[in-house]
């Protein structure tokens, strides 16, 4: 019976750890941590095993966000959230990712201290009441209520503009990708917003852009001169694939079928607003995993 707890838990544990820290591999280390603890606690005494587990996770979580902050001023180049890669080709699968889950969002979320993140995380995400989410983060209702209204703040977006539907995404996801191997630079601009933002991570181990490639002009000429040097490199194995990236129509460039570049298109009235390039070796392990979280 404890194991059909903690099974029926666990997608949302590594939900709420994923959102938390922005990497898979760590959000399930943290569960599999919370899953040995779950183990050596005294079951039966435990009233809400629910409530309970979500506070181990918050707590090993914010923990290992603490940590990591505290290393982030040695991480080469913008950080970005490790893909959630899909292959299925279905709309729906796409369609039933939560808003939570996309990788603007998760960059947003970078914004927040760590009790703020895990506190907006709990309260907005999670739908966890105040009263559970002070009790986790160790301060008053009164106070915890004040911190969600601050990370609130400091993550304000547009909310009148809503993303097109799947199909548009697709279109013009595909229509620049097109253009992108063919070396159409006309119409790559074409396809890009006046104040489009790439962002690349490859972190210490990649050569990637080290500051974020903004305009049309600039991303143009990044991009093709990229794509250029990546087709005049002579290498067998090497693959492309359609794919979604966190909610995003994406690619994936593989080498002998491991993931070796991994982009992502965020698609806002009608062109492309938004790019994230994933080459960090360390944050493509997870590509092409079964993915259990909600």
């Amino acid at each position: 019976m404890s194991d059909d707890v903690f099974t029926d838990e666990r997608p949302r544990l590594v939900g709420l750890a994923y959102r938390l820290l922005g990497s898979l591999n760590d959000a399930e280390d943290i569960v599999q941590e919370a899953w040995v603890r779950w183990n050596r606690a005294d079951q039966p005494s435990i009233a809400n095993p629910a409530a309970w587990l979500t506070t181990v996770v918050s707590r090993i979580g914010i923990d290992k966000l603490r940590s990591r902050q505290r290393d982030r001023a040695e991480y080469v180049g913008p950080w970005l959230p490790e893909p959630l890669v899909s292959f299925d080709d279905e709309p729906a699968a796409a369609a039933e990712l939560s808003d939570s889950l996309t990788t603007a969002f998760l960059v947003m979320l970078e914004r927040l201290s760590p009790q703020e993140r895990l506190v907006l995380l709990l309260a907005d995400v999670f739908q966890e009441p105040f009263a559970a989410v002070a009790d986790v983060v160790g301060k008053s209702e009164d106070a915890t209520r004040q911190m969600a209204v601050r990370a609130r703040r400091k993550v304000r977006t547009d909310h009148e503009w809503r993303p097109p539907s799947r199909a548009e995404q697709l279109a013009v996801a595909n229509d620049f990708v097109a253009a992108i191997l063919v070396g159409d630079e006309h119409r790559v601009r074409e396809l890009l917003t006046p104040d489009a933002v790439l962002t690349s991570d490859g972190g210490a181990a990649r050569h990637a852009a080290r500051r974020a490639v903004v305009g049309q002009q600039r991303i143009t000429r990044f991009i093709i001169n990229i794509m250029k040097r990546w087709l005049a490199i002579e290498v067998e194995g090497v693959s492309m694939q359609a794919i979604t990236v966190n909610g995003m129509p994406g690619i994936v460039f593989a080498i002998h079928d491991r993931p070796y570049w991994v982009a992502g298109f965020e698609v806002r009235e009608g062109r492309v607003d938004r790019l994230y390039t994933m080459l960090n070796p360390d944050k493509l392990t997870a590509v092409g995993r079964h993915t259990d979280l909600v």
